[in-house]
């Protein structure tokens, strides 16, 4: 057997992409729509920087076809700033600003966190302990969101299905026999995230699904891919989906046992600067139909 793929882009409300990835005269409302023509999934990183709304959410699910994915990147506010202390009531607040809304197609979460946060087992443990598996389990953590978001929670399951979760880190202190048993404990996916080399890397297999972000390999942000660099990943995407290890990945603590299921993977191009992202994505997507 072997899983699913879904290649795309990290959000779609760039300026610089128009006229050039979409079309002249394409309204601002139909990008997302647009974008839904040429992949199957995008990960949405608005949620990152502030709470969105119910109505944006259903939105974006009913602009996009049956199929879609959505990733969603989870809220700096508990990343970046409680640094995951104390986080119950904001991770309430996120699931209740309208995540759920995206039903069957809601992705896995992304969760990213600083360069300057170091790993603290604790920490980590007690917050993956805390994160919702389900969209009933999610449900029942929204409700205890606060005042702030009375008259625009949305706290209701409208799909009965599992939630999985990513992490992201970019301190090197992560890179340890700790952190990656903690994921595999609570089948958390480490992101394998290409940084141009500027924050660490590694290929440890830690859930039943793989979470890669592309931000550029010679410069982050900026560069694209050339052929044999997605001729590269494509490869590494095949191995993981038949559920098995590339045989020179870089782990932590070596190859996990194969997986005879297969993995999902879900790939994101973030290099967005000049507008390379999307034409990569369908490029990477071409290679792997």
């Amino acid at each position: 057997m072997a899983g699913r793929t879904h290649v795309g882009i990290s959000g779609w409300t760039y300026a610089g992409w128009r006229r050039v990835f979409y079309p002249e005269g394409l309204p601002r409302r139909r990008e997302l729509e647009y974008v839904a023509s040429r992949m199957g999934t995008v990960e949405i990183n608005g949620s990152f920087y502030s709470l969105q709304r119910p109505t944006s959410y259903r939105a974006w699910y009913e602009q996009t076809p049956p199929g879609f994915v959505f990733a969603v990147k989870g809220s700096r506010f508990i990343t970046h700033m409680l640094k995951l202390k104390n986080a119950e009531t904001a991770l309430a607040n996120f699931f209740a600003s309208g995540v759920l809304r995206l039903a069957e197609k809601l992705g896995p979460i992304l969760w990213q966190f600083p360069e300057r946060m170091q790993f603290d087992e604790e920490k980590f443990a007690h917050f993956l302990d805390i994160l919702p598996r389900t969209h009933e389990q999610a449900a029942r953590v929204a409700h205890g969101h606060d005042d702030r978001l009375l008259g625009r929670a949305w706290t209701d399951a409208e799909h009965q299905g599992p939630i999985r979760h990513a992490f992201e880190i970019r301190h090197p202190g992560f890179l340890s026999q700790a952190f990656i048993d903690l994921l595999r404990a609570h089948d958390a996916a480490l992101v394998f995230a290409d940084t141009a080399g500027r924050w660490p890397y590694a290929e440890d297999l830690t859930a039943d699904f793989v979470y890669v972000r592309l931000h550029g390999a010679e410069q982050l942000y900026a560069s694209g891919y050339t052929d044999p660099q997605l001729d590269w990943w494509a490869a590494r995407i095949r191995e993981w989906r038949r559920g098995c290890a590339p045989r020179d990945a870089s782990c932590v603590l070596g190859p996990a046992a194969d997986r005879p299921a297969g993995r999902d993977v879900y790939v994101y191009f973030d290099n967005d600067a000049k507008v390379h992202a999307p034409f990569d994505a369908i490029r990477l997507a071409e290679r792997l139909a």
